[in-house]
């Protein structure tokens, strides 16, 4: 069993342990796009955190999950072709079902408490501009870059590692920004957290924000962390 460490990498903690995402969720710890730099890093920029219980707590959590009978996927033992088949099925799937009737709800709430509560105009225009770049990205990475990781698997040709390589920065850069508009969306509403006396609507689309937010993280870190690495 490990004992994580600030010397690991929130990337390594969460491919190990994935539960671990939601404690660095909270503590607003980046695991996905920024997950590559030791944990000694980040909570130097984090003097609010105080690192003895933040590696209790993740370790504690941790042991728990296994004596509940757990056990790790060890993601860099499995092959490209399978851990996209496990992409496409829990992250992009996952994503074509909800983008469109989240958006619904999105403009509902705006459209209906929006005047009382305008934080819901820049929530409308954060989710909208995520909504458009991440359906691109999906396009992207099922017609170009997913069918030429396949060939490559099967042929081992120079030729097509060199353009995934590009493929991958550029999916790289796109992840960051698709990051970066989930940080907004969850910053100007408190966590994701609804007012007091909200409606069951405005609680529904705040409860698929972070549901959105967590499934896209972990999309996010397998890719850029692992199948981009192998």
């Amino acid at each position: 069993m490990h004992t994580f460490n600030i010397d690991h990498t929130p990337a390594e903690i969460v491919r190990l342990f994935p539960k671990a995402s939601d404690l660095f969720k909270e503590n607003k710890i980046d695991f996905c796009c920024g997950g590559d730099k030791p944990l000694r890093e980040t909570l130097a920029k984090k003097p609010a955190i105080n690192e003895g219980e933040l590696l209790q707590v993740l370790n504690d959590t941790y042991t728990e999950w296994k004596e509940e009978g757990n056990k790790e996927v060890d993601w860099e033992q499995v092959s490209r072709i399978e851990l996209i088949d496990h992409i496409m099925k829990e992250h992009h799937q996952y994503l074509h079902q909800e983008l469109d009737p989240l958006s619904q709800f999105v403009t509902k709430i705006y459209r209906v408490h929006g005047q009382a509560n305008p934080h819901l105009r820049q929530l409308h225009k954060l989710y909208h501009q995520f909504k458009e770049d991440i359906e691109a990205h999906l396009v992207e990475e099922e017609t170009q870059l997913f069918p030429l990781v396949r060939r490559y698997e099967d042929s081992g040709d120079p030729d097509l590692a060199a353009k995934i390589e590009v493929l991958n920065k550029d999916m790289e850069e796109e992840h960051q920004a698709a990051g970066d508009l989930l940080k907004e969306m969850r910053e100007i509403t408190n966590d994701f957290v609804p007012p007091e006396g909200a409606c069951n609507s405005y609680r529904i689309t705040y409860a698929r924000l972070a549901d959105l937010e967590s499934n896209t993280f972990e999309h996010i870190h397998l890719e850029n962390n692992i199948l981009f690495k192998s």
